[in-house]
């Protein structure tokens, strides 16, 4: 059965749909059949894997969340050849009024996942930057959460609220899920907050902070707008490096 990693922070700009593309691609080309779902809105996951989200309004992971296709009917083979995508839209923000009446709501995710669940090694779900229904139906398919932290003081104490939504999660829906672990990104050695925060953050949580870090790189930037992962964009970069070795720090966990 594959594992479902769902990539989380409430608090956006932290790296979180960075993070995603490319640990999928990074296993991906580490010879794990992967798929990646994007759960945000914003399709920022979608576009930065060189797919339009208004290509197939009528394939999106919204669709899937309100009943009206199978999640087979969404699946979208990206540039990696062991890599598929399940794409979001702006329509996904309407999901979670529909899904209201819905008495399973918090679990329609995890159960639309189950027919193809043993397909992959692992399936990546990019959560939106918010802690609502869409984000929890997420935590809820999953079996693990990987939480990038950018190191700045304001990113520590939003991890509050989050890791309390994963114990409320843990306590009703999902007794299961675990936390993979802290991933630090878009750090600079050359600032020394960073490096403080990063301390902190190794102090208070152990070896729950991943050994690999994500440099502040500008080709790892750029990416996305090219729509592709860093390891397609510019296989000599930090950002590939980085990434490839965070697969590594996965699998290794995951043996």
């Amino acid at each position: 059965m594959g594992k479902v990693i769902a990539i989380a922070n409430q608090k956006g700009g932290v790296g979180k749909t960075t993070t995603a593309i490319n640990l999928a691609a990074s296993l991906a080309v580490l010879e794990k059949k992967v798929l990646i779902i994007d759960a945000d809105p914003q399709a920022n996951t979608t576009s930065g894997l060189n797919f339009s989200p208004d290509n197939d309004q009528k394939r999106t992971l919204y669709e899937v969340m309100i009943g009206r296709i199978g999640i087979s009917d969404t699946l979208i083979q990206t540039e990696i050849s062991n890599l598929q995508m399940i794409p979001s839209h702006i329509n996904l923000v309407g999901a979670e009024i529909e899904m209201l009446e819905d008495e399973h709501r918090e679990s329609v995710l995890k159960n639309a996942l189950a027919p193809i669940r043993d397909d992959y090694d692992y399936i990546i779900i990019d959560c939106s930057p918010s802690l609502g229904l869409i984000t929890v139906n997420s935590l809820a398919a999953a079996d693990s959460i990987v939480i990038p932290v950018q190191p700045e003081f304001f990113a520590l104490e939003g991890l509050g609220k989050l890791l309390q939504t994963i114990r409320l999660v843990q306590g009703g829906i999902n007794p299961d899920l675990t936390i993979e672990g802290f991933l630090i990104t878009m750090f600079d050695g050359r600032t020394r907050v960073h490096t403080q925060v990063a301390n902190e953050l190794r102090e208070h949580f152990g070896d729950m902070v991943f050994k690999t870090i994500i440099q502040r790189n500008i080709r790892l930037s750029e990416a996305p707008s090219h729509g592709k992962p860093i390891i397609l964009y510019d296989v000599i970069s930090n950002g590939t490096t980085n990434y490839l070795n965070f697969a590594k720090e996965v699998l290794e966990h995951n043996r």
